[in-house]
């Protein structure tokens, strides 16, 4: 006997034609949708251009906006940078224009202006303008502009302009303007211009301005402009011009003005030393400099006006308002007889 079929057999295998033959069919198809009930809104099959509910596609291109849930199969075609998508998306690589909300992609996640919400994606997520909230690639996330919110990339994470928030990166961490928040990569964190904050970097960490708060870098640290706040550094820390707070340097640190305590292994260097210096090698002032306050090590050679106290196994100075302590002690501009004195050495 001929097996007879019902309607709701016919209703769901012309419902499953349709869908093979938008998914799969000819690239003439994929400008085509089949809706229901509605053409605005439901469950669409297909390029539909503006839509709300359920909606699955192979590529998306032209679109302007889709709310609710958009499925595709492949990312969107160069033609959809204008494409508004909110709700959650889903697929190999999911994007638009301007997409917000969760976005779950296979291989990545991709917006061509603004990207904002939770994304994840196992290579990688990205936006060529910004990208804000949750995100996190497998290989990488960055922003052509600015990236905020809790960044994580496998490899790295960065940002053609701001970086802001916490940022993870496994090799590294960077920003072509600014970089603010928590910033950790394993191998270096910068910033081209300020950077705040905490800053971690596995080898160094540096920024082309300024960098301020605990800033801490296996091999070094250091601030084209002015480096403020806890700079640790394992070989050394140095700024352009101005190296403000507790500095450690493991060999050694410097910039042309020093303020407050600053460690040095080997030395501890500037044109303006103020507060306590401590080196097992040298405190060193160059030519015309001064030190204001307290400086210890093997050799305090101060090319200039030492205003405080030194001590060390040499001390050495142009001009003395203060005290040294040392087995040689030198002051150049001391009368002819003081200028150099065993133990101790002094002039107010």
């Amino acid at each position: 006997m001929r097996r007879k079929i019902g309607l709701s057999g016919l209703g769901s295998r012309f419902i499953l034609g349709v869908m093979l033959l938008i998914l799969f069919g000819s690239s003439t198809l994929f400008s085509q949708s089949f809706d229901f009930p509605s053409k605005k809104w439901g469950i669409s099959f297909g390029n539909s251009k503006e839509f709300t509910g359920l909606r699955f596609n192979f590529q998306d291109s032209q679109v302007r906006r889709i709310t609710g849930i958009n499925i595709t199969l492949w990312k969107p075609k160069k033609d959809n940078e204008g494409a508004r998508v909110r709700g959650l998306s889903l697929g190999v690589i999911p994007g638009g224009g301007y997409v917000h909300g969760i976005q779950l992609g296979v291989l990545g996640v991709a917006a061509e202006k603004n990207l904002v919400g939770l994304s994840i994606g196992l290579l990688g997520v990205g936006s060529g303008e910004n990208v804000v909230g949750v995100n996190i690639g497998g290989l990488g996330a960055g922003a052509g502009e600015n990236l905020k919110g809790l960044n994580i990339g496998g490899l790295g994470v960065g940002a053609g302009e701001n970086l802001i928030g916490i940022n993870i990166g496994g090799l590294g961490v960077g920003a072509g303007k600014d970089m603010k928040g928590l910033n950790i990569g394993l191998f270096g964190a910068g910033a081209g211009r300020d950077a705040a904050w905490i800053n971690l970097g596995g080898f160094g960490v540096g920024a082309g301005r300024d960098m301020t708060g605990l800033n801490v870098g296996l091999f070094g640290v250091g601030a084209g402009r002015r480096l403020v706040g806890i700079n640790i550094g394992g070989l050394g820390v140095g700024a352009g011009e101005k190296l403000i707070g507790l500095t450690i340097g493991g060999l050694g640190a410097g910039s042309e003005e020093v303020q407050g305590l600053t460690v040095g292994g080997l030395g501890v260097g500037g044109e303006a030393l103020k507060g306590v210096q401590l080196a097992l090698g040298t405190v060193i002032v160059p030519k015309g400099g001064r030190m204001i306050g307290f400086a210890a090590s093997a050799f305090n050679y101060i090319r200039g006006t030492q205003t405080g106290l030194s001590i060390g196994i040499v001390n050495y100075c142009w001009r003395l308002r203060g005290v040294q302590i040392g087995l040689v002690n030198i002051v150049r501009d001391n009368p002819k007889y003081l200028k150099v004195l065993p133990l101790i050495n002094a002039n107010f």
